[in-house]
Formats: C-alpha cells, structure tokens, sequence
C-alpha cells in the first residue's frame, strides 16, 4: 500500500469527522469521543498553527464550551497577557464598562480586535450570570512581550492600598524608567517599536530597571504574609506578586535580546517558561483549563523552525509536560490550504505601524503533517495520534504560513486538529491598520 493509501486507511478508521463546516453547527455527539482521548486531564492544551485565522479561534470557542459543559472545565487561559487579562475576566464577572474597550486593551498581541473573541467572552459572561462562571486568564507576559510597564502599573496599583510608601518610591523611581517608550500605542506593529526603544537604551539605565523589578519582586514575596495579615485579600496578594514576577520575565526577556550580538551560550526561551509557570500558578485555583496558543508554543517538544529559529528551544508544552505528564493532552492543529490575514509596514506607514493584507496560502509541503493528511483525508477532522502509521510520525513538521516548524510529530503532539481551508478572522482592523 501507498503511504497516502496507508493514511487513508487509518483516518478512515480513526478519525472523527465533523460534517459542519462552521464548529458552532458540530454537535456535542461528534464531539463525545474526545472526552475518552482527554481523559482526565486537568490541561487540554489547543494550538493554532496561523494567528488570526477564523476557523481556529471558532473551534477554540466550540471546544470551550463543550469542555465546560461536559468535562467540568472551568476556565480559559491565552497565549496572551497576564496582567492584562486581569479585565477581561473582571467584565466576565461583572459586565462593567465597554466590552470592545477592554478586548483592545486586555488581550494582547491585538489577538482581542475580532468578533469571535467578543462572542466567546460574551458567552461567558452568560454563564457567569447563570451563577457558572468560566474563568478568563492571559498567561503570558505583558505588553505583547515589549516591556514590563503594565505589570509595574499593576502591582503599584495594589501597591496603593496595602504599601503606599513604597508606591510612592516606585511611583517615583521606576516608572519614570519606561519613559523610553513611544507614545504611539495604536499601530499594529508598536511592539516592535517599543523593543526598539529599550534596545537603545544605554546599558546602566537597562541594568537599573532590571536591579529595581528584581527588588521589587523580591519585597513584595518577602512581605506576602504582611499584607495578609494587615488585612489585604490574599488573592490580591498573589495576583500583585504574579505580575511582579512576569515584570521581571519580561525585563529578562529583553535583556537577553541585548546579549544578543555578543552571545556565545545557547538561547534560552524565557517568555515559555514565564508563560508555563503562569499556568502553574492557575492550576491552584482551577481544576481543569483549556489552553489556546500557537502549535509552536503547545507542543511538547523544543521549538526549532530555521532558518528563523536554528537552536532548539523549550516551549510552554515541554515545561508543561515535565510538570504535568498524563494531566496534559496537546492538541495541534494543521491544515490544508485557505487565506491568511497578515500586515507588513509599508513605506507610508509611521513607525509602529502596518498594512494588512489578505494572502491565499499555498498548498501545504508534501513532506509536512499538514500535507500529509490533506493528501489522505478531505474535510476537517480530529485524529488521535496513537498507532499514527509512518507516514505520520515520519512527516518533517508543521505549517505556520509558509513556513516549516520542525517536529517529531508523534513526541510534539497527542493529536491533531486538521482543518481543511482556512479564512481570516472577523476583525475591526480597517484596512489602514486601525482599530475601528
């Protein structure tokens, strides 16, 4: 037999199909079956293998809902800010203020600027108004991974009410140190912007910033039971010395783009492990969690994708799986051809700022897992890997865009999600690149 005759047979023995194209039409009963694949897992963790592609982010939320009402999942957690994250999930739980504000300012990487993020944190706020809350968490690091200032505000917030002395001093000293970033906050591209300004920065005003989040990381652990004991709610407690912590992980981040040009050691991924150690830290409070990211950051093994990326690196999954082992399932997602919503600068855009664009992808390599199945199977369809034929576990990686993420499939992966044709996302981002 022919290796796509050999995956034909297996995917025709295996898979689950869905004969919906839209994810909100799939019923729970095609779904069933994956509650034997999750078992019980306290982390069922969804990658997208393109950013702002409609189809992913429709079955992010369809998988949400049919994991919270028939698994006993009770939160969401992105491959988005942490601290920002902190005002979605209080318009979940209270309904206050002006819900596409807070998707703008509260999901980052502009991941929040799309109807189906407001259908999604609509939905939860009827649960939580039905007296069953689903939880909404970003993990990541702040500021679209370009500083720590959104994590410093958030702990001088707390700062505020349970030590106003030392708000006042880092109000004084370490806030005014991100004055280095640019005012312009609207454009697309604005986080590159804002590396670019810290990269500038001489290198005592860098180790300055870096020596006053490391103090302040430090006193806030140091003085936890303090502030409990002085009357602050716990939580708060830990959320502030989260948020500290990540600050710190950002400046790490950083940091280490400076070494950049003179490094001779091997590169660490600092932004996984903030973001692993942030779901860590949700663990405690939730039993089970659904956790959406790219395939790059999800899978279980070190990321590697030249020539962009020629050294390995741990990913959120590879902390995740150490930690974890049989409460983790990882699901990657693949597929077969569409249209991909990108944005580039353009020679009239200012700094900060970029042109979308609409861009019909090729089809997929031959040789990569996305090729692989969309030669052997038509449709969208879920496959455990388990028992994958060689053609299978043999493919070379997966697609993101054109580009090749290297990967033992069957070691990165539990499944795969393969869809068969991508579209863009519903977006509010006009034409020019602006949040309308």
């Amino acid at each position: 037999m022919s290796h796509e005759g050999a995956v034909s047979a297996w995917l025709r023995a295996t898979a689950i199909r869905f004969d919906e194209v839209d994810p909100d039409d799939v019923p729970d009963a095609q779904l069933e079956p994956l509650l034997a694949f999750i078992g019980d897992s306290r982390v069922v963790a969804l990658g997208e293998s393109m950013h702002r592609s409609h189809e992913f982010l429709a079955w992010r939320a369809r998988l949400l809902r049919f994991l919270v009402e028939r698994a006993g999942f009770s939160a969401l957690v992105l491959e988005s800010g942490f601290v920002e994250g902190l005002s979605v999930d209080g318009w979940v739980r209270t309904g206050e203020g002006s819900l596409r504000e807070v998707l703008n300012e509260g999901v980052t990487y502009h991941f929040g600027k799309c109807q189906e993020a407001l259908d999604l944190v609509v939905w939860m706020r009827e649960r939580a108004l039905a007296g069953e809350p689903v939880r909404f968490y970003g993990m990541d690091v702040p500021d679209s991974a370009a500083s720590a200032l959104p994590a410093v505000q958030e702990v001088v917030r707390f700062l505020d009410r349970a030590d106003p002395p030392y708000a006042d001093h880092l109000r004084a000293t370490l806030l005014p140190a991100f004055d280095h970033l640019p005012a312009d906050r609207s454009g697309l591209a604005r986080a590159a912007t804002a590396i670019q300004s810290y990269l500038a920065l001489p290198g005592d005003r860098r180790h300055a910033i870096t020596a006053a989040i490391n103090g302040m990381t430090e006193r806030l652990r140091a003085r936890a039971t303090d502030y409990a004991a002085a009357g602050a709610d716990p939580e708060h407690v830990a959320i502030a010395i989260r948020a500290s912590e990540l600050a710190r992980s950002t400046d790490a981040f950083l940091a280490a783009m400076s070494e950049g040009p003179t490094r001779t050691w091997s590169p660490a991924n600092i932004r996984d492990v903030a973001m692993a150690d942030t779901v860590e830290w949700i663990l405690h409070r939730e039993e089970r969690v659904l956790l959406f990211a790219a395939n790059g950051h999800v899978r279980r093994t070190p990321y590697l994708a030249p020539p962009f990326v020629s050294d390995p690196l741990a990913t959120v999954g590879t902390h995740l799986a150490a930690r974890l082992g049989d409460d983790l399932r990882v699901i990657g997602t693949t597929f077969g051809g569409g249209e991909a919503w990108l944005h580039r600068p353009s020679p009239t855009d200012p700094p900060g700022h970029s042109t979308p664009f609409v861009e019909q992808l090729a089809a997929p390599r031959g040789d990569t897992l996305d090729g692989v199945l969309a030669a052997g199977g038509s449709g969208t369809f879920f496959v455990d890997l388990t028992g994958a034929p060689e053609p299978i576990t043999a493919a070379a990686g997966t697609h993101n865009g054109p580009e090749v993420e290297l990967a033992d499939i069957g070691a990165a992966f539990d499944g795969i999600l393969h869809v068969e044709s991508l579209s863009p996302w519903h977006t509010w981002i006009d034409e020019r690149g602006h949040w309308s």
